[in-house]
């Protein structure tokens, strides 16, 4: 069971998506504008968000923008088909994945389920203390798998599930190419279909976080037209 807070101002959606995760056992709350929603998301953190793009007072990338300045909750957006650019936008704001309009309730069903089993980790495991962290190190960059916690040279680099899960693929071999194919594997579960734009727009938002730290970064490779690398330090 989980706490999902879903923000749409169509009454329909929210009536017919609250009813389905209700019947697997999560629990729902629902707002009907994107200023309310971010005060809820702010004050009450869910395990989840589901954000609509158009809505009245604030849209939903305004949303997620705002929630990304403090929190990395993951967050699904829902879009219209012909909203490709809202799509671009909302990978590079740091959304966690994207359901066109219209969609099928069962559709929705197992991409939360994937979510929430890729962070199932952080909500079930307790603290782990220094003997127990599972440890990656090379060079500058240490990413503790237990916690979901990376630092670049000591300083703090705050990651959604998804773009750790990135990081953590290329960094566990260095120097070994991971083709898109590859890393879809290693950040989704359950055979659900990513693009390669969506890899590719959570790699870019991962280099934009490190070179806030430090603008020289270029541990992580692009190989065009074949994927992605971790540097050998």
């Amino acid at each position: 069971m989980a706490k999902i807070t879903l923000v749409d101002d169509d009454e329909n959606i929210v009536t017919s998506v609250s009813l389905a995760l209700e019947s697997h056992g999560h629990v729902i709350k629902a707002y009907y504008d994107g200023a309310a929603g971010l005060a809820a998301l702010e004050n009450d953190p869910p395990d989840l968000a589901i954000l609509d793009v158009k809505m009245p007072r604030l849209d939903g990338m305004e949303v997620l923008r705002r929630l990304r300045q403090t929190s990395n909750l993951p967050v699904i957006i829902l879009t219209s088909k012909d909203e490709e650019i809202d799509e671009i936008l909302g990978f590079n704001l740091g959304a966690d994945d994207y359901i066109h309009k219209p969609f099928s309730q069962r559709l929705l069903i197992e991409r939360v389920k994937a979510i929430l089993r890729r962070t199932s980790d952080d909500l079930d495991e307790a603290p782990a203390t220094a003997g127990s962290s599972r440890l990656i190190k090379r060079g500058r960059l240490s990413l503790d798998t237990a916690r979901h916690d990376c630092h670049w040279d000591g300083h703090a680099v705050k990651l959604t599930v998804t773009e750790f899960l990135l990081l953590q693929a290329l960094a566990q071999r260095p120097g070994f190419v991971k083709s898109r194919d590859n890393l879809m594997d290693a950040a989704y579960e359950d055979q659900v279909y990513v693009d390669d734009r969506t890899i590719d727009s959570h790699i870019k938002r991962m280099r934009r976080k490190f070179r806030q730290i430090d603008d020289q970064f270029d541990a992580i490779e692009t190989l065009y037209g074949v994927g992605y690398r971790y540097r050998e330090s």
